[in-house]
């Protein structure tokens, strides 16, 4: 018999979520619980919801999102002990709000190929509790800090060093340059784009006010998202706080995926089941800098596309998304890339989105996928589509869930070529030096926390087309101008500063 024949009569192994649990802690708790024991609450839910006392057992991979608001020595072993699994396995990972949609797409494939039977995925944190010991009205009864003993990789600042010296390292910087290029590259004006990024997230609001488990269940309005207020205070050009990513909750989520045969071997209700039906899991050129464009992602055009072929469905299939929403931007980003609307009757979110929903950090993506398997449960023919993004625009992960195994098995997929294909568009080093003439491609305007502009940020081409990062230093009155004008393809003299060390731009050096 041939090594094909072989393989074809292997038996397939679909991997499916048995179990499932979310939690979010009452913001008055006179004393909240620590990160670690918040998942602890949820992975034992998520036992006791899969309804099988002897899953754990088989429970031989535990993989956990990296805890920001606390560290431990060794939380998946600490977790492990307390719920008596032993497993073989303990991933820990740094940061990226792609690793729950990540860490789901590598469990399915363990499985499918026999290298786990079944694998415990959880993270959570406790930011708003921490704010609230600052702030002095609780003491926290916590257990010591320790720094963790493992992790898969190192933590990382997700842009360059020089990137860094122009703020790239937060993320509300960056993710607002690449807004003022998509509002370009859309030709809405400065008042059109205000009311189409609130109109965005007005729909992301109003999911959040009817989940139990959002953190913020109001719904705002366009005006009451986009215009400053003393309840809304101006982040970063063009963003107010309700149009960026809420890190300051506490929430925490688990699920358990596993094999068909296991679940039938434990006699899991098979009307709780939900299959990974597709996934992919993609990069886009690390520095900012070097990406052709700022307002795409190959990896979410591959990404959408390869999962969806791997479901045997096409986008008009998917019921509903949720499509990662730490800001405005990285929502239109991904949408384009999937010619999907955001104007679509389908909703774009299922959970109401980081700015209202919550944003754990990098365990955002798994209340989503929680959420999913609970709709699912209740609808069986629900297909829904997981977006979660990682970094600047940096990663995306992509899952599709619903009632029915993936057309083509997990164990038969290689993206590689793929993934070498977006990473060989990657343009030159951009210039550290710059003196001559910047013609401005993206930009945005830092916030003192009392709304007083600080400081302007762009990104733009030199004469002979290379690229760079300048500031523009100037009176608050006349930064506050800006936020009025469209600066995008406007020419000033830029010039390296040796005191600063930063490319510097003035305002009264335009030159067209």
């Amino acid at each position: 018999m041939s090594t094909g024949n072989c393989k074809n009569m292997t038996k397939r192994i679909n991997p499916i979520i048995v179990g499932i649990s979310q939690y979010t802690q009452p913001k008055d708790i006179p004393q909240p619980l620590d990160p670690l024991r918040l998942i602890l609450k949820t992975s034992k839910k998520a036992l006791d919801d899969a309804g099988a006392d002897k899953l754990k057992d088989f429970i031989d991979s535990i993989y956990m999102i990296n805890i920001n608001s606390w560290s431990y020595e060794d939380a998946p072993g600490e977790l492990s002990n307390i719920i008596r699994i032993k497993p073989v396995q303990k991933v820990f990972l740094p940061d990226g709000g792609d690793s729950p949609q990540m860490l789901v797409n590598r469990a399915a494939k363990a499985i499918a190929t026999g290298k786990s039977q079944a694998v415990l995925i959880t993270g959570g944190e406790a930011s708003y509790s921490i704010y609230r010991a600052r702030k002095g009205e609780i003491t926290l009864n916590w257990p010591e800090k320790k720094t963790p003993k493992y992790m898969e990789d190192n933590l990382w600042n997700g842009t360059s060093d020089f990137e860094n010296k122009y703020g790239m390292i937060f993320p509300s910087c960056s993710y607002a340059l690449f807004e003022s290029t998509i509002r370009g590259e859309s030709g809405r004006s400065l008042e059109e784009h205000r009311v189409y990024m609130g109109k965005l997230f007005e729909r992301y609001s109003k999911i959040a006010s009817k989940n139990p488990y959002a953190w913020s269940q109001k719904s705002y309005t366009v005006d009451e998202i986009t215009i400053p207020s003393p309840q809304n205070r101006k982040v970063i050009y063009p963003y107010t706080k309700r149009m960026c990513s809420n890190l300051f909750v506490d929430q925490s989520g688990a699920l358990i995926i596993t094999s068909e045969e296991i679940a039938k071997k434990l006699k899991i209700d098979p009307t709780s089941w939900v299959y990974l039906m597709g996934g992919a899991d993609f990069k886009n050129i690390f520095n900012i800098s070097q990406r052709p464009k700022l307002f795409d992602s190959p990896a979410a055009r591959k990404g959408s596309k390869r999962a969806l072929e791997q479901a045997g469905l096409s986008l008009g299939d998917i019921d509903v998304f949720d499509i990662y929403s730490c800001f405005p931007s990285i929502v239109q980003i991904i949408t384009n890339e999937m010619d999907l609307s955001v104007d679509d009757p389908r909703d774009l979110t299922i959970t109401g989105g980081l700015p209202y929903f919550g944003g754990p950090w990098s365990n955002y993506s798994l209340h989503a996928i929680i959420t999913a398997v609970d709709i699912i449960r209740k609808n069986r023919s629900k297909k829904i589509m997981v977006v979660a993004n990682g970094g600047y625009n940096t990663k995306q992960s992509f899952g599709i869930y619903g009632n029915q195994p993936p057309v083509i098995p997990w164990e038969e997929r290689d993206d590689t070529e793929i993934q070498k294909e977006i990473l060989r568009e990657a343009l030159p080093d951009p210039v550290k030096e710059a003196n001559g003439q910047i013609t401005i491609e993206a930009y945005t305007i830092y916030y003192e926390r009392d709304g007083r502009p600080k400081r302007g940020i762009v990104i733009g081409y030199l004469e002979d087309g290379s690229r760079t990062f300048a500031r523009i230093e100037d009176k608050p009155e006349r930064l506050e101008e800006l936020e009025h004008q469209n600066l995008l393809g406007r020419t000033f003299h830029v010039h390296f500063d040796k005191e600063s060390e930063v490319n510097l731009i003035s305002l009264n050096e335009e030159l067209n």
